[in-house]
């Protein structure tokens, strides 16, 4: 079985996905527990998720999307994944919003990671094949411009915290 030599930007945000995708069961786990410390540590993992998403869709709108509608005939896969991204941003304000005792939160974070899962799949299952067939795309050098942004973007989120 081939391996591709270098890592690339598909596999820096299924690396992503991988994380974000830990947080959400991790704070599954936690709704089950009646310890006083599990909802501090809920609300934590929930702001820290919502964190990730961010950075993670502004690093593929600014950078990963614009790239593949350069050389993608059919945007449709990716008009798509940018109308998921505005629910997923709603849904992270709404959750950022609320006090940590609101019997919405759970349902909101639950929601959220049901929207997440469904865009992941989309995108390794469609979206990342066609980025990786499309011959004037160099996702290895595009990797380190993600990588680049990324820290970057989590830099200023931790002045602002």
């Amino acid at each position: 079985m081939a391996t591709r030599a270098a890592k690339d930007a598909c596999d820096l945000l299924d690396a992503d996905h991988r994380a974000v995708k830990k947080m959400f069961k991790e704070y599954e786990e936690l709704t089950g527990s009646r310890a006083r410390s599990a909802a501090q540590k809920k609300m934590d993992l929930a702001h820290q998720i919502c964190h990730e998403l961010t950075v993670h869709a502004q690093v593929e709108e600014e950078i990963f999307y614009p790239a593949l509608r350069e050389v993608m005939k059919d945007t449709d896969l990716l008009n798509e994944a940018e109308v998921e991204h505005a629910s997923v941003k709603d849904l992270i304000t709404q959750i950022q919003e609320m006090p940590e005792a609101d019997e919405m939160f759970d349902a909101r974070v639950k929601v959220l990671g049901e929207y997440v899962d469904h865009h992941v799949k989309e995108e390794k299952n469609e979206i990342f094949p066609k980025a990786r067939a499309a011959r004037k795309l160099d996702l290895v050098a595009m990797r380190e411009q993600l990588e680049t942004r990324k820290a970057e973007l989590m830099g200023e989120m931790e002045e602002m915290a």
